[in-house]
């Protein structure tokens, strides 16, 4: 007779950005992908949008600054607050947000020490912010220094220290200036045809620096991808993954979005329809210490 093992319990992880109606970007694509991992989400909508601004203009739903400070006061007393285990915040709709949700990160590290936090400064990207100077400074002020792990791009690094136009030779030296002991930046410079994600984490004094490449694949490359990497980083993480490990595997499932998209002809990353190479992910990925 066999008996049945309970079922494993993981902690419950924490989203606070966007969510569109159509499409997998923002929190949407980030809840997905950790619930495809098994663990339960809180989520915390910090705009609604029918689609992603690259489709198109469109409305946007941005809470009142009121309701937001009220449903974060919720939550910080929260009797559940224990079970997250883990925190992703991305998007952030208003220059109020950000002081808000430090709050909330705050609260979380005092029920549960251990909870990784990261922050994935969504602000801009080839060089300009997309969000207001306002709202990136309040991301910079309030969140980065609370983060555990920083997803950041180029861009956003470069705002980050202090030059937005950061060359790609400067990476890894403006990286360092951050005391973050985590931080991967994606589509960093890397050899011809090939992407990249470069991860430095944080060893005593210095630096332990790990590069991640696989070959570029053709066509548009749908929004979300740093979304997505954000999301699966984190849930390897969270579930004891080496840092090299965990960028590989978060690198490689991006890949297979992004070639699935691709085979696909969808202007949006096919999760769904892809959900089991989330876990399990095809496309190689060199591991460069």
């Amino acid at each position: 007779m066999t008996v049945p093992t309970a079922p494993v319990t993981k902690p419950a992880i924490l989203v606070i950005s966007s969510t569109v109606v159509r499409g997998a970007v923002g929190g949407r694509g980030a809840a997905f992908a950790l619930e495809r991992f098994g663990h339960p989400v809180w989520s915390v909508q910090t705009v609604t949008l029918p689609w992603h601004p690259g489709h198109g203009r469109s409305s946007r739903i941005v809470p009142d600054e009121a309701a937001f400070e009220a449903l974060i006061d919720d939550l910080i007393r929260a009797p559940w607050l224990g079970e997250i285990g883990a925190i992703l915040t991305g998007y952030m709709g208003a220059a109020s947000q950000p002081a808000a949700v430090a709050r909330l990160v705050d609260a979380v590290k005092a029920a549960r020490p251990d909870a990784l936090y990261l922050c994935d400064p969504v602000m801009g990207d080839a060089g300009i912010l997309y969000v207001p100077e306002a709202t990136a400074s309040a991301i910079r002020d309030h969140l980065v220094p609370r983060a555990d792990i920083l997803t950041p791009n180029p861009t956003e690094l470069g705002f980050l220290t202090g030059n937005l136009a950061l060359p790609a030779e400067a990476l890894h030296a403006a990286a360092t200036r951050l005391s973050t002991p985590r931080i991967a930046v994606t589509s960093a410079a890397g050899t011809e045809g090939e992407i990249t994600t470069l991860l430095l984490s944080r060893n005593g004094a210095g630096h332990d620096t790990i590069r991640a490449s696989h070959a570029a694949i053709g066509g548009r490359v749908p929004n979300g991808t740093g979304d997505l990497f954000a999301a699966l980083f984190l849930a390897r993480l969270v579930e004891g993954a080496a840092d090299a490990e965990a960028l590989r595997l978060a690198t490689a499932a991006v890949a297979d979005a992004i070639d699935a998209a691709a085979s696909l002809g969808s202007n949006e990353l096919p999760l769904a329809a892809i959900q089991d190479r989330l876990l399990s992910p095809r496309t190689p990925v060199r591991i460069i210490p």
